[in-house]
């Protein structure tokens, strides 16, 4: 089983990394805590010139120079690949705009997550590029305990084989086993692209993950059922959501679990639930969007995601 998408270049320690804002305004010294501890790994950091910017309202500066950062990057042969600096609101208002042509000419691993959803579909469905849903520079690196540096490493540096289990978060939701490529993003992202020309492409066998923040659990029904008339779901094998911590309290776990499950009664694929991907209170792990992955839900006490490829070449 391959990816139908085109996977960039490894990223090693000593690539060049543009970080930039395609939503809103990042604090300038969590982007700068966050440059301080990618250059320790060993990176080098390139600020794009309207990273920091602020406003209109709660963008990262206009429109024109968000998407002109963008294009930068992906165009600059010096730089290797692209890190949001945080999430927020704007994304998808470049998604008229951006260059599929240039884009496709100049591959290059793109990370983040929350709002970046847009990107990331925008990216599968029209540059054919894999893609990486993962910390960000502000939101992430700033913190000493925010990045699982062995997924990190494992997706970028192409190791072809690995998997996310109980030490990641994931446990089963309802036991299982399903084979896809991985799909998803932030639910209410993905939810609000169906219907424009910016929808998710789900055409294929998938593995779909999900995760949000501040979601209740009526609202993740709502959505999730939303998903299944708009006909997500029909070639969904297997269902992995994200770390349920930042939408509910402890003691509304459970509750929130069973909306989900009523959401999904219909589905017959299994469900893993709490993967510290996209928003989380601990360390954040990468996802590989659009490679292949087996979900072996079939042991309670040890649930596995394998990734079947390396989401980059060489």
């Amino acid at each position: 089983m391959t990816t139908p998408l085109f996977k960039p270049r490894v990223l090693r320690s000593g690539a060049t990394l543009a970080v930039l804002s395609p939503a809103s305004t990042p604090k300038p010294e969590l982007v700068e805590r966050g440059m301080a501890y990618l250059q320790r790994l060993g990176y080098k950091t390139v600020l794009s010139p309207h990273a920091l910017d602020s406003g209109p309202l709660y963008y990262a500066g206009k429109l024109e120079d968000r998407l002109r950062d963008l294009h930068a990057a992906f165009a600059n042969p010096e730089i290797d690949g692209i890190v949001c600096t945080r999430g927020g609101w704007g994304s998808a208002e470049l998604l008229p705009h951006l260059d599929a042509k240039l884009i496709r000419s100049n591959p290059k691993p793109f990370i983040g997550y929350s709002d970046h959803t847009s990107l990331h579909c925008w990216l599968h469905n029209e540059a054919n590029l894999t893609t990486f849903y993962g910390p960000m520079v502000a939101a992430d690196f700033s913190r000493e305990d925010g990045v699982d540096l062995a997924s990190w490493q494992h997706s970028l540096t192409g190791d072809h084989a690995w998997a996310l289990g109980e030490a990641e978060g994931l446990r089963v939701l309802r036991a299982g086993q399903a084979e896809g490529w991985v799909a998803g993003g932030c639910l209410s992202i993905f939810a609000e692209g169906l219907g424009t020309p910016y929808a998710p492409h789900i055409e294929r066998k998938s593995i779909l993950f999900l995760e949000d923040i501040g979601t209740k659990p009526y609202q993740w029904d709502r959505m999730l059922l939303h998903l299944r008339y708009a006909g997500i779901l029909e070639h969904v094998t297997g269902i992995v959501f994200g770390d349920m911590g930042q939408n509910v309290s402890p003691e509304e776990a459970d509750y929130l679990e069973q909306a989900i499950l009523h959401a999904l009664r219909e589905f017959d694929g299994p469900i893993a639930v709490g993967l510290r991907c996209g928003h989380v209170s601990t360390y954040n792990v990468t996802l590989p969007l659009g490679v292949a992955a087996r979900l072996d839900l079939s042991d309670a006490r040890n649930p596995r995601m394998h990734l079947l490829e390396a989401a980059v070449n060489g």
